[in-house]
């Protein structure tokens, strides 16, 4: 990734650990940088793991561009934040029979999401689906409880696999663990990993495998999505349908499935609430480390840019 300081023209911005502070709301000045941003004719892109339904939560009713791309599922949907469905990628049912099949002792680890968004931007029964309730409880409860109306339990979770619009799979549990697997799933030559050093891109490659650690929760998330998706592809193709050069693409991220997206961009703020190994690598790439996501890091990245270009920069 280079350093070059070209005008900002785009920016994409993770949210988990870096647009959303403590309470998970955009706080007052990042809401404000944002807004500065769009002033200035920047493209104002969020890119998260999340799904379209859940990162709405906190998106709705914030007052930005309903024309502004949500980049969700780590790169396999791509909607306005009206909900205007731009791009997606489905997961191939034989793919997800196989890992299923693959996962063994992990598959009571393994939710399957499919995208069924509705009109408004919210979600319908049956949107994610478990074959069991106990691990994820354990590692991910206030999740579970929160996206209750929407998880159906499928026995066996094959089952469901037929359904319309599966676009990912998740597993999530101690970092340990979700290394062991990881770890098996790299083992076979169809999964390539995403900002990983493991795995290798090539024809026979199925699904493509993000992680995101957080070392203070002890946890992990493995995402399996189709083969060719990731953050930093999604962000490069847009950035080419609205005419926008990668040397003016600004990427904010805090974690490994930001590390496509980062690369991507011609500059990379890197949070300062970012796993330390993660940092040490964006500091090897010549990527800047930011503020905190606690203190508002995603504004004073933006404040910094705009300033650079000569905009004015209000409401801190």
């Amino acid at each position: 990734m280079g350093t070059g300081r070209a005008q900002m023209r785009m920016v994409a911005i993770d949210m988990d650990g870096t647009l959303l502070g403590v309470d998970g709301q955009v706080s007052a000045r990042n809401l404000a940088a944002l807004k500065a941003a769009e002033r200035a004719g920047v493209e104002v892109v969020v890119a998260t793991g999340r799904r379209h339904s859940y990162a709405m939560r906190q998106l709705r009713g914030l007052g930005l561009r309903e024309e502004n791309a949500l980049i969700s599922s780590n790169g396999a949907v791509v909607r306005t934040l009206g909900a205007r469905l731009l791009e997606r990628s489905i997961l191939k049912r034989g793919t997800a029979e196989w890992i299923c099949d693959h996962m063994g002792e992990f598959r009571r680890s393994l939710l399957i999401t499919f995208d069924r968004v509705q009109p408004g931007g919210d979600d319908v029964y049956g949107a994610l689906v478990v074959e069991e309730i106990e691990e994820l409880n354990a590692s991910i409860s206030k999740w579970m409880a929160a996206n209750e109306p929407y998880i159906e339990r499928v026995v066996p979770m094959k089952a469901a696999l037929g359904r319309e619009g599966l676009i990912q799979m998740m597993l999530t549990g101690t970092i340990a663990r979700m290394r062991e697997a990881q770890a098996r799933l790299l083992e076979d030559p169809r999964v390539f990993g995403v900002g990983l050093k493991e795995g290798a891109a090539g024809a026979e490659v199925e699904a493509a495998l993000h992680r995101t650690e957080y070392p203070e929760r002890d946890l992990s998330i493995v995402d399996i999505l189709p083969a060719g998706c990731s953050k930093g592809k999604a962000v490069l193709d847009l950035a080419i349908e609205r005419g926008v050069e990668r040397e003016g693409i600004l990427a904010i991220g805090d974690n490994w499935n930001d590390v496509s997206m980062l690369e991507a961009a011609g500059s990379a703020v890197l949070m300062a609430n970012a796993p330390e190994d993660l940092k040490q690598v964006g500091l090897e790439r010549g990527w800047e480390v930011g503020g905190h996501h606690l203190e508002d890091g995603v504004a004073m990245a933006i404040e910094a840019a705009l300033e650079r270009d000569g905009e004015l920069v209000e409401d801190r």
